[in-house]
């Protein structure tokens, strides 16, 4: 986590599930989350089965130059990456881990800036295949950032975190995701591979490398 927002959230999100795997929606006081809150946004599921801004913090509108309540999160991403998205997505609301993505924001005059984001699971009616939690901020923010909108991202590198398990061994019990190239796989079907020496498992663009739960 190399973003002081990211880490705050990720901290006040971990004390507030106790030993739960998420936090309940209502359990979260802006307040306590003050510093990071410009950054900071709950995703909700809608209609579509794709998740769209329940509420975003004003710095991360600032870097879009609009306003994100109500626009689809999934749409951010170009469309190479929306399989990869849907996999992470289901790995945060389904088996309760958190993801921590960087990526590349490029604008219409091809400009870019770096992002670093993390999502967790929040529980609703029970529930956390409706909400999640999340904190966006950019890496270094050029002077432009803010005046001229970012209307394309694309992936540059996903980890994939149980956090239960950090405590017993962080650089070990952590799963580390990397997008691995352009070609297609079948989310629903891992394929295996060799990754940085590793054995791995490939969802669509994406190496899954074994290590993480279970182990």
């Amino acid at each position: 986590m190399q973003k002081t927002s990211t880490k705050t959230l990720y901290d006040y999100w971990n004390k507030l599930r106790g030993s739960r795997s998420a936090p309940d929606r209502r359990d979260i006081d802006p307040a306590r989350i003050r510093d990071a809150l410009g950054n900071t946004f709950i995703l909700e599921l809608d209609e579509n089965e794709k998740f769209s801004f329940r509420l975003a913090g004003s710095h991360l509108c600032n870097s879009y130059c609009r306003e994100l309540k109500g626009r689809s999160f999934s749409a951010l991403w170009h469309e190479r990456d929306q399989d990869a998205l849907d996999t992470l997505l289901r790995a945060v609301t389904e088996d309760h881990a958190v993801a921590l993505v960087t990526f590349s924001g490029t604008t219409a005059i091809h400009t870019k800036a770096s992002f670093e984001t993390i999502l967790m699971p929040l529980r609703h009616n029970g529930s956390t295949h409706t909400r999640l939690l999340g904190a966006m901020t950019a890496v270094n923010e050029p002077y432009w950032l803010g005046v001229q909108p970012i209307i394309e991202q694309r992936i540059s590198g996903l980890r994939l975190i149980w956090p239960d398990d950090v405590a017993l061994e962080e650089t070990v019990r952590d799963v580390s995701v990397q997008v691995v190239g352009e070609r297609s796989y079948s989310p629903s079907a891992p394929m295996p591979a060799m990754v940085y020496g590793r054995s791995a498992r490939r969802y669509a663009h994406l190496a899954v490398i074994d290590g993480g739960r279970g182990k």
